[in-house]
């Protein structure tokens, strides 16, 4: 029986004009397709130290107003990767933090781009289901004023 690496899911919004956009980054490493910045933890880090770690990794920024929530899951791997040996797939918790600028410096190992968007597009284009419920349940948070 395997072990799933620790991680984190960081849905990551800036507000422009009274609206708020996401952040998704267009991955390429181990799959393609859309997703906010997340990454796992580092021996002993705990998860909002990875959470600081993985944002500023992803985004080149520090993140602002970082707010952790009691939303948690895991997922399998669809096979095994030379750089996560031992582990069978990886669990999160779910982090939100603001940014301030439009323009952000990606991991160009990790992505090939990014992109701000909407609530819906963003929804929309988000491949996993997992983040999709994370990406609704931040929403529903700041449209709440939370």
């Amino acid at each position: 029986m395997g072990k799933y690496r620790k991680g984190v899911f960081i849905v990551t919004y800036r507000r422009e004009k009274g609206k708020i956009l996401y952040l998704l980054l267009k991955r390429k490493l181990h799959w393609i397709g859309w997703e906010f910045p997340k990454g796992g933890a580092e021996n002993s880090e705990s998860l909002k130290e990875a959470a600081i770690r993985e944002f500023f990794e992803e985004t080149g920024e520090n993140a602002v107003k970082l707010k952790s929530y009691k939303i948690t899951g895991k997922y399998k791997y669809d096979r095994e990767y030379p750089d996560r040996k031992g582990f069978i797939g990886q669990s999160y918790q779910l982090f939100s933090s603001e940014i301030k600028t439009k323009t952000i410096k990606f991991d160009k190992r990790e992505h090939s781009g990014y992109k701000w968007l909407p609530f819906d597009k963003a929804f929309s284009i988000l491949t996993f289901p997992d983040k999709k419920v994370c990406l609704n349940y931040v929403n529903k948070e700041l449209m709440n004023g939370k």
